[in-house]
């Protein structure tokens, strides 16, 4: 049996879609949340997961549905669970019904997607390299077509070099800012130091103190501390 031109005019339609808006895609967040989409309008799935491999661990980066206390936070090692097999195998893995029977299967009370009936994992692959998974869910039974399947593998290979870029990117960005906070942090217990006659260890537990009375960042409070002696500094100039 030949193609159904409907769905060769949608996959041609999405695959456009998808680098047309990946090419405007540049913060990590933004790329991940395309990834979410785009699976979720090849399966009309009723949840999707994508993970990403940091280190030796597939951290949930985003959901479609709402998981304030997971994304970010949950980890999996290679090989836990059906998303960890697919990772250190680098094949999908489809499952229609009774997810939760797979003998891969791995329950994390937190999701309570877990739950669900039928499940499909993907990884996603650049230039060799595992980038993260894919995964999508229904809460009923559902057979994920070889389409389907193939699909959302194209999308993990079509932004896997995205969300690496953008993955390496947000971690300089993060590496800048923590050196920024650095320094910072030691020109504050410098001027305390110098000023209150301690040493250093209690000149950061004094920041720390400032901070949690405050009720702001270490960094915010150290900013106060040389933006005051900056004040200062100009003042006695002027005089």
């Amino acid at each position: 049996m030949g193609a159904n031109p409907a769905h060769s005019d949608f996959d041609i339609e999405l695959l456009h879609e998808i680098g047309s808006r990946m090419a405007a895609a540049d913060p990590f967040q933004e790329v991940l949340n395309l990834i979410v989409e785009f699976a979720s309008t090849v399966v009309k799935c009723d949840s999707c997961f994508v993970y990403v491999l940091e280190q030796d661990e597939l951290v949930l980066r985003a959901s479609k549905n709402p998981h304030a206390d997971c994304v970010d936070r949950l980890r999996i090692r290679l090989g836990q669970g059906i998303t960890g097999w697919v990772a250190e195998h680098r094949e999908p893995v489809a499952v229609p019904q009774n997810a939760s029977q797979d003998p891969r299967f791995q329950l994390f009370n937190e999701l309570p997607e877990d739950s669900y009936e039928a499940f499909l994992s993907v990884p996603i692959v650049s230039r060799g390299r595992l980038i993260g998974v894919i995964n999508v869910q229904h809460r009923q039974t559902h057979t994920y077509t070889r389409r389907q399947i193939r699909l959302i593998g194209t999308i993990g290979f079509l932004v896997g070099a995205e969300l690496e870029m953008a993955r390496l990117e947000s971690e300089n960005s993060q590496l800048a800012l923590k050196l920024e906070t650095r320094k910072l942090l030691e020109r504050a217990k410098g001027i305390l130091q110098r000023d209150l006659g301690i040493d250093e260890e209690q000149a950061y537990l004094t920041l720390q103190r400032q901070s949690r009375q405050k009720r702001r960042s270490l960094k915010e409070v150290a900013e106060a501390v040389v933006l005051g002696e900056e004040i200062r500094r100009g003042s006695q100039a002027n005089q």
